[in-house]
């Protein structure tokens, strides 16, 4: 879950350039002009939105309102993110429509554990065969498919199918798989388990970092309080701060409108100067703000 923010942000960092894959040349690709003209101000989970190139490797392959990632190699390829139970299908066909086979993904990874970016992730499982490799933290929610009960968010989460987890990752150690490596960044908050993942693709001798910050949006049920959870809230500050330091190309978060990503695409280029600095700027504040209201008395 997360609200709306729009503000203008720009670069990402990773280990391990991977070549395109099976994939055709980049020029030939939609670079998410489609996507923009259809999604532009969209945040309804479920409308289908046109699969295009991210840079080199990496490819959109989620809906309006919730990202999902391919990120393609020659020896298999790796999806972040299933959506919801619904986006499931959607995420498929666009996987379907790039000319990449489903039984080329090998491994399935995740921002966080909430229904509307794992709700689908058992379903794609079922058609890709792939493992599923999770934090320690999201392993228990994954494979029961219900809230931990210490998320924020616990009183309002939805259920969600539940998981075969075949893994676990390190944050700070690359999850690699052939040429692709992507590493995980612990940045707890919006749930306990929650990762942000960085990684390098390539286009002839042109590399980008890109990286998938999770949505680290302090909300929560009513009746919760990130200050009655100091350890919690610093996790959040180490994660941010981390995030800040990436070297970062291409930002890229589990909801798109909350890092503006019709306005690049329409301004021609995800790529920019600063985008992880000011996104996490952004949720520092945020996190700021959520616990002043609370010290206030002020917050539900």
């Amino acid at each position: 879950m997360s609200a709306r923010f729009a503000f203008l942000l720009a670069p990402i960092l990773l280990a391990g350039c991977a070549s395109t894959g099976n994939a055709q040349e980049a020029a030939e690709h939609d670079r998410g002009e489609a996507w923009a003209a259809r999604c532009t101000d969209e945040d309804e989970w479920d409308r289908p939105g046109p699969p295009f190139q991210v840079f080199g490797n990496t490819w959109f392959v989620g809906t309006c309102g919730i990202t999902a990632l391919l990120v393609t190699g020659e020896d298999g390829h790796v999806l972040i993110d299933g959506g919801t139970q619904t986006s499931a299908a959607l995420i498929a066909a666009n996987v379907d429509a790039l000319g990449f086979k489903l039984s080329d993904v090998k491994l399935l990874l995740a921002s966080h554990e909430h229904h509307d970016h794992v709700g689908g992730t058992a379903e794609l499982q079922r058609l890709t065969g792939a493992r599923l490799l999770s934090s320690a933290e999201a392993a228990p929610v994954m494979a029961s498919g219900t809230a931990d009960p210490a998320d924020p968010q616990y009183a309002i989460a939805d259920n969600f199918p539940a998981i075969r987890v075949d893994g676990t990752v390190t944050p700070g150690q690359p999850v690699r798989l052939g040429a692709l490596a992507l590493t995980p960044v612990a940045t707890p908050g919006h749930t306990l388990g929650a990762l942000t993942w960085r990684w390098q693709s390539c286009e002839g001798e042109t590399c980008r970092t890109i990286v998938y910050a999770d949505s680290l949006t302090p909300i929560s049920a009513d009746g919760y309080r990130f200050t009655a959870a100091p350890d919690l809230v610093a996790a959040m500050r180490r994660g941010l701060d981390e995030l800040a330091a990436l070297p970062c190309d291409i930002l890229l978060t589990p909801h798109p409108v909350a890092s503006s990503m019709d306005t690049r695409l329409t301004a021609g280029d995800l790529a920019g100067e600063g985008q992880c600095r000011a996104y996490a700027a952004l949720k520092r504040r945020q996190l700021d703000e959520r616990l002043a209201r609370e010290a206030a008395g002020t917050e539900p």
